[in-house]
């Protein structure tokens, strides 16, 4: 089954209709990767131009109860969504903006110690850490 249908079935078992606007928001988030609702609002309106960011929003909520998008909040501001399994972490440079991903991995440690001490079981799947990135922080005067 395509992806379409399989959408257009999650959403006839739960009792809703797939609508043009759903699989636009959906298509949209694919093709940027990365994207706040704004970006994709933009990118849907280019098809769309009557699509609001109410629409926006709605489908992308969604999209994610369905398992199909996921967000992450990666610094102040708007999240993004992305329709990726989101296996990583993002690095975000508070400086250039620039979005990296690492394995989770990294923070196996950091999750066993959390859970341990603290009871608090880390889903480092959703997460973003913010810092300097390589470029920023060579091109930074030394203090």
């Amino acid at each position: 089954m395509s992806e379409q249908g399989s959408l257009r079935s999650t959403l006839h078992q739960r009792g809703m209709r797939m609508t043009p606007q759903r699989q636009l928001v959906l298509d949209a988030v694919r093709e940027l990767g990365h994207a706040t609702p704004e970006q994709v609002c933009r990118r849907v309106q280019g098809t769309a131009s009557t699509v609001n960011i109410t629409t926006i929003y709605r489908a992308l909520d969604l999209l994610e109860e369905l398992g199909l998008v996921r967000h992450t909040h990666l610094g102040h501001g708007a999240p993004t969504y992305s329709a990726e399994a989101h296996e990583h972490v993002h690095l975000a440079c508070h400086r250039c903006g620039t979005i990296d991903e690492v394995p989770t991995e990294l923070l196996d440690d950091l999750t066993r110690q959390l859970l341990a001490q603290h009871g608090f079981a880390l889903d480092p799947t959703h997460l973003a850490l913010s810092g300097l990135c390589r470029n920023c922080r060579d091109a930074a005067p030394e203090d």
